[in-house]
């Protein structure tokens, strides 16, 4: 029994197929029908069991689309499942517990692999196809993997303790470049700004006031003739000399006397007490410093003291880790030359085994359709984990990346000659019209070629040509009925007459002529 079986598949309103349930032998499966009757949404119901998010068709009734896949493999049974809901979002489960298309995909890693004319995709996946070489070569990377993880965590032990040499060297430059231009500006505490702040806008206050009591001496009592005091002097010179002026001059006298003294005074106490320029000024440079360090380091002089911490901090530990960096990078040089050695072997192993599959390989193109082709594996980087394949459908056409110049039907048809050439990975194996354009010997030979890997693990093949179909252990029909309302596929195990009749309307389009019906049964009995 192979390592993976699919066991059963059910599938309810997908297109055209309202309702269908197959079993599949562990061996050579075929599909087959006309064209147009619906053997590719069996494929598309496949692709939705393990992940696709394309529902690529639905019935034109509200009927929900439900599918639903059995497999069994060497450890358990697994039933992948999808189905519409009413706002057409696909649900999807596995044994019966919501999941994720993602999770079905995953699954459906270890399970199916599907090449068809547009879903081909094995060899289009780089890894995939490293994968494939690794395993004909049998070639080992772990111990690679598992030196280039312990590389990894050797530089982030180093990253830790500031990287190389010269990333050291320049964090440690940086470092103490501001360490000095902080400690430079002499911060006395981290209120220091709000006190610089608070005091210049008090004497700021005090200079205005200042200034306005000074412009009122002037005006009072000024050098201008225009003082008010002076022209109260002139006013009294020119009162008249009479009894009656004189009392009322002596008492204005006395009034213009005390205000002199006033004003005197006034300007005295100005003098004695002015604001102090030079401490504005000093303190106006002072806050312009501060605030542009606060500004530098986050916000505060509070966040500038806590810099310095850090960075001063930093530059101890450094020195402090030297000696360990040390012993770190001796670490990462050897561990950096045993990855190159290994990965110098794996190059080599690589090439040996690229270039032994490209002949292996090269020999089976002529049994898949291909004899005109050339294909060669081809390895490169350090460790030839990069691999391509190259391929050239025939000669006199430049060769090119196999994904990228080779069709549907030739890469299906590439991956079956490399099926039969690699150790199977025990999934089920489903092809989509591998025989595409193809016919006679050569379909007999893509026959054979399918059911020798269908002794090694499951195939299911979508086959117009009975040649192909008439390998098959199980065969399954499907026939597309009309009617005035709606077109209803039907899917049939055939066996016996019916197969008979199946094989003789793929061999000639007549399944009840004779010699049609002669011709299958010979087919069938090869």
């Amino acid at each position: 029994m192979p390592k993976t079986q699919l066991v059963e598949l059910q599938v309810e309103n997908l297109g055209v197929i309202a309702s269908a349930h197959l079993e599949f032998d562990e061996g050579f499966n075929v599909l087959t029908g006309e064209t147009g009757a619906g053997k590719t949404l069996l494929v598309g119901a496949l692709s939705l069991c393990t992940g696709s998010s394309e529902a690529r068709y639905r019935r034109e009734s509200d009927a929900n689309v439900r599918v639903s896949a059995i497999f069994v493999t060497d450890e358990e049974e697994q039933v992948l499942s999808r189905e519409s809901s009413a706002t057409g979002r696909l649900r999807a489960s596995k044994n019966g517990l919501a999941t994720s298309s993602e999770g079905l995909r995953a699954a459906g890693e270890d399970l199916l692999v599907i090449h068809g004319q547009h879903d081909s995709l094995r060899l289009k996946n780089r890894s995939q196809v490293l994968k494939i070489l690794d395993e004909f070569g049998g070639i080992d990377d772990s111990e690679l993997r598992r030196r280039r993880q312990e590389l990894s965590r050797r530089y982030a032990d180093r990253d830790s303790l500031g990287g190389d040499a010269g990333a050291r060297a320049r964090e440690l430059d940086f470092a103490q470049f501001q360490i000095d231009e902080i400690q430079a500006v002499g911060i006395n505490s981290s209120n220091e700004l709000d006190e610089s702040l608070e005091e210049l806008q008090g004497l700021s206050e005090l200079r205005d006031d200042y200034e306005g009591l000074l412009s009122a001496i002037e005006v009072l009592d000024g050098d201008s003739d225009d003082a008010i005091l002076s022209q109260f002097a002139r006013v009294l010179t020119g009162l008249p000399k009479g009894t009656l002026a004189s009392d009322f001059g002596a008492s204005l006298a006395a009034s213009l006397a005390s205000a002199r003294e006033t004003v005197h005074d006034l300007r005295s106490s100005i003098n004695e007490s002015g604001a102090d320029e030079e401490r504005i000024v000093v303190l106006e440079d002072r806050v312009g410093v501060l605030r542009a360090l606060a500004r530098k380091y986050g916000g505060t002089l509070e966040t500038v003291l806590d810099n310095l911490k850090e960075l001063t901090s930093l530059v101890d530990r450094r020195s402090n880790e030297e000696q360990s960096l040390e012993a770190l990078e001796l670490q990462i040089l050897e561990i950096e030359q045993i990855e190159r050695n290994l990965s110098a072997v794996l190059l080599s192993q690589r090439e040996v085994a690229a270039a032994k599959l490209s002949e292996r390989i090269g020999a089976q193109l002529g049994r898949v359709a291909l004899g005109n082709a050339e294909l060669t594996f081809e390895v490169s980087g350090s460790d030839g984990s990069g691999v391509s394949i190259q391929f050239r459908a025939n000669p006199g056409r430049p060769a090119g990346d196999l994904s990228e110049v080779a069709s549907g039907g030739e890469l299906s048809r590439v991956l079956l000659a490399l099926s039969l050439e690699t150790v199977g990975d025990g999934l089920v194996a489903v092809f989509d019209e591998v025989d595409a354009g193809i016919g006679g010997a050569v379909a007999q030979q893509i026959g054979e070629c399918l059911a020798e890997l269908a002794t090694r693990q499951q195939v299911i093949v979508v086959t117009h040509l009975a040649s192909i179909a008439a390998r098959a252990k199980r065969h399954y029909v499907v026939e597309k009925l009309q009617s005035d309302d709606e077109s209803v596929a039907t899917v049939q195990l055939v066996d016996g007459d019916a197969r008979v009749r199946e094989i003789a309307r793929m061999l000639t389009g007549d399944a009840n002529s004779d010699e049609a019906l002669a011709l299958a049964r010979t087919l069938l009995s090869s």
